[in-house]
């Protein structure tokens, strides 16, 4: 199939969004690695409008990406016998940086979680930190919340995508007709009337009445089951839909009704958290909020993928740059808005000059350490890139006419 510029593009924007998300986890009242003194829950609606869904909607890309590099690998093993070409790159590609990440990107994070909020402080400076953080050190604790270490952090989605990938290989491995089967009646489903509103709202909704009152999300792997539910349920229906036009096709008709319906869910579930924010609603308002979320979740994923399909951007040098930095910029991101926030503390600056500040130092200095990491071979592999880069070797063995193809 040609390359799918428009999921391209979705998941270098989906990224991207994550940024100002946690730019605005500094900000606001939840809880956080660092919080601001100026923090409050003026900003916490504008959050609310990706929170049920920014991580749905990179599941569901990512299902569609390891369908087609699933179906190139099948293709590859027809020719050389080798039935593990797929695991082991995709293996690679995701536990490399999982691990260099949890060892030496995410660190600073808790340190600076730990300065930030342990009763009277933390002054053993930053590599006696580091060496408990390594031995799993658990005495850094407020009361009955002590913190977790070593912990992956915002490098949860992939720890969460490996698991998910090595259970769709296994699937198409060992129940090959079974899968197609399935996702030849679920794409049936989706192409016709409503079926692609309906029944992914339906299965939203239901798994958070049901299970988010018992299984709060933990990111930690072994006990997220609401999380597992909803994940690894759109991360699945990706792969599923990955070639079947007719459920694409069904988004971009439907695109401006999803659109209508997930700003008005919006404004229900804003409406509903702050008149209850300190008072305990019925039962059944609460119900019919979860699932109001499930409507909001599903509805602006769809508008989101109907609108990117309808507008059909094309290949670009600009796109073939952000597909390539986009992984290695998300792996730095978290640690250095900590960073950057925690040290901008002294100047005191007002939120309104100080967060938009964050986000331009934060997205500069993301990419000028992805500048750095793609000119070093051995560093390139740790934010999860090849070790030689595609685009400068193809640049030296064809002519400057020919188009370049984005790394995998």
């Amino acid at each position: 199939m040609p390359r799918r510029h428009d999921l391209d593009w979705v998941r270098v924007l989906a990224f991207a969004l994550l940024v100002l998300y946690h730019v605005g986890m500094y900000y606001v009242t939840w809880e956080w690695h660092v919080d601001s003194p100026h923090a409050s829950p003026a900003l916490e609606p504008f959050m609310m409008l990706s929170s049920p869904w920014r991580l749905a909607l990179l599941f569901l890309v990512s299902g569609a990406a390891t369908a087609f590099l699933l179906g190139k690998a099948r293709a590859a093993a027809t020719r050389d016998g080798s039935r593990l070409r797929f695991l082991g790159a995709r293996s690679w590609r995701l536990l490399v940086p999982l691990a260099f990440g949890m060892l030496v990107i995410v660190p600073p994070q808790s340190y600076y979680e730990v300065v930030d909020k342990l009763p009277g402080g933390y002054h053993d400076g930053y590599l006696a930190f580091w060496g408990r953080y390594l031995a799993a050190d658990d005495s850094f604790c407020r009361g009955d919340d002590c913190l977790i270490l070593p912990t992956w952090n915002h490098l949860w989605f992939v720890a969460y995508l490996w698991v998910y990938t090595v259970a769709v290989w296994l699937l198409a491995r060992f129940a090959p007709r079974a899968l197609a089967a399935a996702g030849e009646r679920l794409a049936n489903g989706l192409s016709s009337g409503v079926g692609i509103l309906l029944w992914p709202i339906a299965f939203f909704a239901l798994a958070r009445v049901a299970l988010i009152g018992r299984f709060e999300p933990t990111h930690a792997l072994v006990d997220d089951w609401y999380n597992h539910v909803q994940y690894f349920a759109i991360f699945l229906l990706g792969f599923a839909i990955a070639r079947a036009e007719g459920v694409w096709e069904a988004m971009v008709r439907r695109r401006w009704l999803a659109l209508a319906l997930w700003l008005a869910s919006w404004l229900a579930v804003i409406a509903y958290f702050q008149h209850f924010r300190e008072v305990e609603p019925p039962q059944a308002l609460r119900l019919a909020m979860r699932a109001a979320w499930g409507l909001n979740q599903w509805c602006a994923i769809v508008a989101i993928l109907g609108f990117a399909r309808h507008l059909a951007p094309s290949d670009s040098p600009a796109l073939r740059y952000l597909t390539r930095a986009i992984f290695p910029v998300y792996i730095l991101h978290q640690t250095i808005i900590v960073l950057l926030a925690y040290h901008a503390r002294p100047l005191d600056l007002p939120p309104l000059l100080e967060g938009p500040l964050l986000v331009v130092l934060t997205f500069g200095l993301c990419f000028a350490g992805y500048e750095a990491i793609r000119r070093i071979p051995p560093l390139r592999p740790l934010f999860g890139l090849k070790y030689r880069d595609p685009a400068r070797s193809e640049a030296a063995t064809t002519s400057p006419a020919r188009s370049v193809t984005a790394e995998s």
